[in-house]
Formats: C-alpha cells, structure tokens, sequence
C-alpha cells in the first residue's frame, strides 16, 4: 500500500501525520511511504531521516496526493489540500468537519473522498487517537495558564502554586475526560485549588478515585457553572461532543462575572469551543481579552510541542494503518465499527450523522454502503 505524508501548510501548524518510527513500521512491511519535503523539519526530523528507513522524499504537495492510496494528515484539510486530492482518494487526520466549510465538503463529495476523522474513531468506548492528543493538551492548558496568571502578561499576578500562608488559586475544569483529567491532574501537582465539572458523574468518581479527595468534583448544572466560573482563576474548557459542535456551556454573562485578569483555555475551540466569549487565536497571537478575562483559544495548540504531538499521534494510529494496509480499507471497516465510526464520508457518501445533518443530508449507513460494493458507494 502506499501512504503518504503531506507537509501541513496551515499556519503555524509545526506537526506531521507520521513520525520516523511510524514510516520505517510501513516500510519494513513492505508498503511504500511518500513524504513531502520538509514535512517533519518542525519537529527536526530531516528528509534524509525519512530516507534512511526508506521513504521516498518528493517535492510537492500534488505529488504526494495523486501518488497515495492514503494521505495521513494531522490537522484539518485546507482548499489546496481538496484541489490535490485524487478522485476517490482516502485522507485521516484530525479533520473537525463539523466545523469545516459547507463548499468545502460539497468538493470532497464531488471527489467521491473517502476521509477518516482521527477524534471520532473508538475502541472499547473510547477514542484512542483522540486521548493521546488531549493528554497533552491538558497538560499544555496548566502550563500556559500559570504563564497568563503572571502579572507581566495581564494576569491576576498569582502563582498556579503553593505557598505557605496564602490560598491557593482555584482552577476549575469543565469536563472530566482526558483532556480534563489531565489538566486537573497537574493543577493538583501544582498545589492549586481544583473543581472538575461533568455532566456525567461516572467520570467525576473515576477522577476522583485515581486523584484522591483533595479534587473537587460537581454536576455541571447551571447554577454549579455560575457559582464556580465567578470563583476561577482559571477557567479550563474540555467539553467534548465527538464529530460535532461543542455546546456553549459557559455564557458571556457567566464570564463578566469572573475577576479581572483571570484565565481562560477553552481547549474545545477546535470544534467551536464551549465558552460563549471564546474565538479561535493563533500560536503567533495566541490570546484576547474579553471582559477583562484572558483568553487562550489556540485550536492547534499541540503544534507549540510538535515532535512530542507527531509522536504520541504516530504510535496510536499505527495498528489501524498497518492493518487497513494488510486487509484493505473495506475488510476492516466492515470488521471494526470503532473505526468505521470513525468515518465521515465514505467515498463521497456523508455517513457521519452531525456533518450529514449539516449538509442538509440524511446519514447513509456504512453498513449499507459497504454492502452493495464499490460501484454502489460511488458518486
């Protein structure tokens, strides 16, 4: 089979679809892996780095897609990367099409594409790609939230700390999931005060079962947001709707109320964001403020840790490549519903329900399409 390795284009987007390690496990099965120049610099790994687990370095965007039988993304497609991509042809990556352009999709059916969203594959119930990237980001989110508390970068002047004698800072999280948990986790290590938020209490116990008594847990009712938001130093977004728009849970209202200088990292920005006030930032202007409240809205904001982000990702997509690669892209589609789940079109046919609804359309089941052939999957 043959893979290919596009060099994102997006700006300030620093990750590659597949690290070292992964292009020599593809090569040393056999398959060819075509990389584009330059792809994996940001994360200092060289052409000849490629070239010596024999991948084969080409010069352009173009050549990479119209060679690939799959094009391994990290982030979200661009109109120059729908324009290269051949009739029919496959692309995984974090593709966030629910919030992705309305002409852009209509393109990708015209192209009968076939595309693989990363944060919507499961296993087991959870989404295994998804979680190495959101444990990252979750750490990532504390870590930048003790930079913004400083008072030389327009924060409240607090150390995300403990000191003998003074309170702690509060950092509430909303969402116990991995991204969550993370951020909750290493806030705890910090010394702060920490409120975790769910809808759900399963994962409210499971956190406070692996972090101890000193986490403080709650049911994300309004009243709870209203109470615990006007108390926050930080404020940490990690409200997940998988393959849809994340829900505004937190109102403008809700952050007026919040003290000055404050932080908030809505970490959801990549599908929407879940905080009335947040839109979405770069790494180079990474931050806004909004009634006095600093916001972090950085919908890539792995890229900051490249090499780290394109190798964690690297080692969770590997068994799903090397199988689609032994068995073929129907066979296992047809034998694993994680990943089938994992669909958002499937050769120009919208079987996701949240884009298909979107789009105006209705769904059309995997099963069915898998079922009558290829001939009856196309355009």
């Amino acid at each position: 089979m043959k893979f290919g390795v596009p060099k994102e284009r997006r700006r300030n987007e620093h990750r590659v679809g597949l690290s070292i390690f992964g292009a020599s496990q593809l090569t040393q099965l056999g398959h060819e892996v075509y990389i584009e120049c330059d792809a994996g610099s940001d994360c200092l790994w060289t052409d000849q780095d490629y070239r010596d687990v024999d991948a084969e370095v080409v010069f352009s965007k173009d050549e990479v897609y119209q060679r690939s039988d799959l094009v391994c993304r990290f982030s979200t497609l661009g109109d120059e990367d729908v324009e290269s991509l051949r009739p029919e042809g496959t692309i995984c990556g974090f593709l966030h099409l629910a919030v992705g352009s309305r002409e852009r999709v209509e393109k990708l059916i015209e192209k009968s594409a076939t595309l693989i969203g990363y944060e919507i594959i499961e296993h087991e119930g959870r989404r295994p790609l998804l979680l190495a990237i959101s444990e990252i980001a979750g750490q990532q989110a504390v870590q930048t939230a003790a930079y913004l508390l400083k008072q030389d970068s327009g924060g409240r002047g607090l150390l995300l700390g403990a000191v003998p004698g003074i309170p702690a800072p509060t950092v509430v999280v909303l969402g116990a999931g991995t991204a969550g948990q993370a951020a909750a986790r290493l806030s705890l290590a910090c010394g702060a005060h920490v409120i975790i938020l769910d809808v759900d209490v399963e994962p409210l116990r499971q956190g406070q079962l692996h972090m101890g008594p000193q986490l403080t847990t709650a049911v994300a009712s309004v009243r709870n947001l209203m109470r615990f938001t006007e108390i926050a130093d930080v404020l940490i977004g990690a409200v997940l709707t998988p393959g849809a728009k994340s829900p505004f849970i937190v109102t403008e209202e809700m952050v007026k109320n919040m003290r000055p200088g404050s932080v908030i990292i809505d970490l959801s920005i990549d599908q929407g964001g879940c905080i009335e006030t947040s839109r979405p930032t770069k790494l180079e202007n990474p931050t806004f403020k909004a009634h006095d409240v600093i916001h972090y809205c950085v919908p890539n904001m792995t890229a900051a840790v490249p090499r780290t982000a394109s190798r964690a990702l690297t080692i969770s997509v590997l068994p799903y490549l090397q199988k689609i690669a032994y068995e073929g892209a129907e066979a296992v589609l047809a034998a694993d519903p994680g990943l089938a789940r994992g669909l958002y079109m499937y050769k120009g046919k919208l079987v996701n329900e949240h884009v298909a609804r979107l789009m105006g359309q209705e769904p059309v089941p995997i099963t069915e399409i898998l079922s009558s052939g290829v001939d009856g999957a196309s355009t």
